[in-house]
């Protein structure tokens, strides 16, 4: 199974247009696809990456009016967003107070400079100095200078209260390495790596065995996907599932990526995700996320659907 990284985190809100001038105002990301949930139109499904959408920076959003996540186990609980830098983590920690977003101090953490902060939902995010390794496209229109811009996604955080069964699957089913273990308050860490690794390749693991199940709500994360090049190795993937008997979504055409979805064994939910054919596809990539961009076969619905969202 040939997975290069992490595709995209995808989580949940209940607050469209506050999501939308967080990530974009407060983060500087762009809003690089505005469309719905393919098996849910009358939610909004909002893309936030890098200037160029690439593959790897994106923090996407189903939008449902739902209560609050409850935290726990079973769950995805922080995305690491990359940046450059211990000045640039000093420079987003002042921003960060200027803006009044709850956030901790840097710290080491795995032997990289980490920030943690929320979104005004809850949901648990990081900045990490990622030394520089990895891509990441600036965007000119951001609200945040070029050299301090969050280059895409780092390592994804998920919680189980037992490590052997999602070892097995990471290890044998989805080919990743297990690299390192580290400590943490009360909890061990453990770092599963892709590809070529580094902070854009890394899942990681924390056992906690003494906390309850996480509830989904907003504030929460929903699935999070990982690489695969193009479609050839993508139906690798799939082949690999099932000849280890995972159930699975089976091969999904979402337009801008081929999808495949699964759960691990604590029930989290996991993508395998193509990188092409993009968000370029069905318009220009100097205006992408300016309009609601429908799949081919949801077009014909187009005023149906515009009619249910509410404006960001």
């Amino acid at each position: 199974m040939q997975l290069t990284g992490i595709h995209h985190l995808t989580a949940v809100t209940a607050d469209a247009p506050g999501n939308h001038a967080f990530y974009t105002q407060a983060l500087g990301m762009r809003l690089v696809k505005k469309t719905v949930n393919q098996d849910d139109v009358s939610a909004y499904h909002l893309f936030y990456g890098d200037g160029a959408a690439s593959p790897g920076s994106d923090v996407t959003f189903f939008d449902w009016p739902v209560g609050r996540e409850k935290r726990g186990t079973h769950s995805i609980v922080q995305t690491a967003l990359r940046v450059t830098g211990e000045k640039t983590l000093q420079w987003w920690k002042e921003r960060f107070d200027a803006l009044k977003i709850a956030h901790e101090g840097i710290v080491e953490r795995d032997g990289r400079l980490w920030l943690a902060f929320e979104d005004p939902e809850g949901q648990r995010l990081a900045l990490v100095d990622d030394g520089g390794l990895g891509d990441g496209v600036t965007w000119a229109k951001s609200s945040v200078p070029i050299e301090h811009q969050i280059r895409g996604l780092g390592p994804i955080t998920i919680s189980v209260p037992k490590l052997e069964r999602t070892a097995l699957v990471l290890t044998q089913g989805m080919d990743m390495r297990h690299e390192r273990e580290f400590a943490e308050k009360d909890r061990s860490v453990h770092v599963f790596a892709m590809g070529e690794g580094g902070p854009s390749a890394e899942l990681h693991v924390a056992v906690e065995p003494k906390l309850p199940f996480a509830q989904p709500g907003a504030g929460g994360a929903h699935h999070v996907a990982f690489r695969t090049p193009n479609e050839k190795t993508y139906r690798e993937c799939a082949d690999r599932l099932q000849a280890i008997r995972a159930p699975s979504s089976g091969p999904i055409d979402r337009f801008y990526f081929k999808s495949l979805y699964f759960r691990e064994p604590n029930g989290i939910l996991f993508e395998i995700a193509t990188d092409g054919p993009g968000f370029a596809t069905d318009e220009p990539m100097a205006t992408l996320g300016e309009s609601l961009s429908l799949p081919p076969f949801l077009e014909g619905r187009r005023k149906e659907i515009e009619a249910g969202l509410k404006p960001l």
